[in-house]
């Protein structure tokens, strides 16, 4: 099923490498009657993606297709073929670019993602460290800011620098790709558990059930100064989703959470913008609770839990800019004209119009079209009534996408003082705003692969956006219950009060 959740890049022209054109790309081999796999992720990324060399010279991307393609044949079962895919595509440093887990059939998840391997905590990756920050053992053995510190006699710092190169981000913004694998309990199919059951699964099983259902881990409680071992079950598929705490999205009731708190301070908490298919008048929620501004000392928006979905928080900056904002401008840009008609059948999508650009795209260099669909003058118009009232937003390495531009353009336009950590995306751009799925037809394993490029028409930094006010998660923080982040917000807005 098309799970439009991860359409994350829709309206991405505000993005901020250069679009060059390279010489001798990967040439797209001539298609045989029924290619093999290697041979349509090939053709397909080599035709179609726009950011393949964004990151990556012509020479790299061959030599990694013909490693694969050897992989591909050495190791033909379907777990190999779905890591060494996802490795691949990762390598292209593409936040759009994977083996959507959500995406594929339902036989490829219950052969490959329904195995009762999952570690039984929550946790957050904070640096290198393990952080558990809830306990789905049923055991109580895990509080609260506990670190993990060895899981089945490996290392934990181990285990997250072998998983990193399977992992999904813009650019080389590993902050990006340790939230993602971080286990939160936002998705009811977590990268973590995915990339960790099919590597280390558990000791003891060829087919990577646990030894006697139970993962052993090396961790250190909290206040401790010593190490304790304890042995605790894996979790199924079934077990670890019931833990998953999205709202609904499709639903006509509201996702977000507002407070207007005693001290003068409302907080917005919105952890999640994918309403692509809800019924929810958010807009008018929105604007009525801005509305309701008036005497507040200041505003935190929450987007630390959110990776992004449409451009919502476009009614907060127009309402606070008092005018128009002109965007930053980017170069959209396209690698075909028309898809070739032997590959339709594999490519999946929610428009058609997206195999014939016709002549809504034009010329740009010897490797691009310039895409004028969807093209507009930039501008966001301001909206009355204007809000006075300071703002503060919480950031994470989860923003990308939406909300990646929103925490660009508060920053840049001076529109509130951004706190917590960096963003994921990238400055260089991102690639996002329509899709094929492509499905791959000797394994049936599908992979995403975006078509329009985002390039910005100067020099950028391979980095996310850092925060005016940096405020770093702890281990001792979780522990005791603090939100130091939230509370430097807090400081900050009563201070220019």
């Amino acid at each position: 099923m098309l799970n439009r959740r991860h359409f994350l890049a829709q309206g991405a022209g505000a993005a901020i490498a250069t679009a060059a054109a390279f010489p001798n790309p990967v040439q797209a081999a001539s298609p045989p009657s029924t290619p093999g796999d290697i041979a349509l992720v090939r053709e397909i990324i080599s035709t179609l993606h726009p950011g393949l060399y964004r990151y990556n010279s012509p020479k790299a991307i061959e030599q990694a297709l013909n490693n694969l393609e050897k992989i591909w044949s050495d190791l033909p079962d379907l777990s190999s073929r779905y890591l060494n895919l996802s490795r691949f595509l990762a390598m292209i440093k593409c936040g759009h670019s994977y083996a959507n887990f959500f995406n594929q059939t339902k036989q490829v998840k219950a052969d490959l993602f329904d195995r009762r391997t999952r570690l039984p905590f929550a946790f957050r990756w904070i640096g290198n460290q393990m952080v558990v920050t809830e306990d789905q053992s049923g055991t109580n053995s895990l509080p609260r800011g506990t670190v993990v510190k060895e899981v089945n006699g490996i290392d934990s710092k181990a285990m997250l620098a072998r998983l990193l190169p399977y992992v999904r981000a813009d650019g080389n913004n590993d902050a990006k790709r340790r939230a993602l694998l971080s286990m939160t309990g936002s998705d009811e199919l977590e990268t973590f558990d995915i990339f960790h059951g099919l590597i280390f699964g558990a000791p003891g099983s060829s087919k990577g059930e646990p030894k006697e259902g139970s993962h052993r881990l090396r961790m250190r409680l909290p206040g401790s100064t010593s190490d304790v071992w304890v042995d605790l079950p894996a979790l199924t598929l079934s077990e670890r989703q019931a833990y998953y705490k999205a709202p609904n999205y499709r639903g006509d009731t509201p996702v977000w959470e507002w407070t207007m708190r005693p001290d003068g301070i409302a907080v917005l908490k919105m952890d999640g913008w994918a309403l692509y298919n809800s019924t929810w008048k958010w807009e008018a929620w929105l604007n009525d609770r801005l509305d309701s501004l008036s005497g507040a000392k200041g505003l935190i928006v929450d987007i630390r839990e959110n990776e992004g979905g449409l451009d919502c928080g476009d009614i907060l900056l127009s309402r606070l800019a008092g005018k128009d904002i002109i965007r930053p401008r980017a170069d959209r840009l396209v690698r075909y004209q028309k898809t070739p008609e032997h590959l339709n059948r594999y490519l999946d999508t929610w428009d058609d119009s997206f195999r014939n650009w016709g002549d809504q795209i034009e010329p740009f260099n010897d490797r691009f079209y310039k895409l004028k669909r969807w093209e507009d003058d930039g501008i966001l118009p301001a909206r009355s009534p204007r809000v006075t009232t300071p703002m503060a937003v919480l950031t994470s390495a989860q923003n990308s996408s939406a909300t990646f531009q929103f925490a660009s353009l508060t920053k840049q336009l001076g529109l509130g003082t951004l706190v917590g950590e960096a963003t994921g995306g990238n400055q260089r751009g991102i690639n996002g705003g329509a899709f094929f799925f492509a499905r791959l037809p000797e394994t049936g394993i599908e992979f995403d692969v975006p078509l329009i490029g985002y390039f910005p028409q100067a020099p950028m930094p391979d980095a996310g956006i850092s925060p005016d006010i940096g405020v770093p998660l702890t281990a001792k923080a979780f522990a005791e219950g603090v939100d130091n982040q939230f509370n430097a917000a807090v400081h900050h807005l009563l201070r220019r009060a």
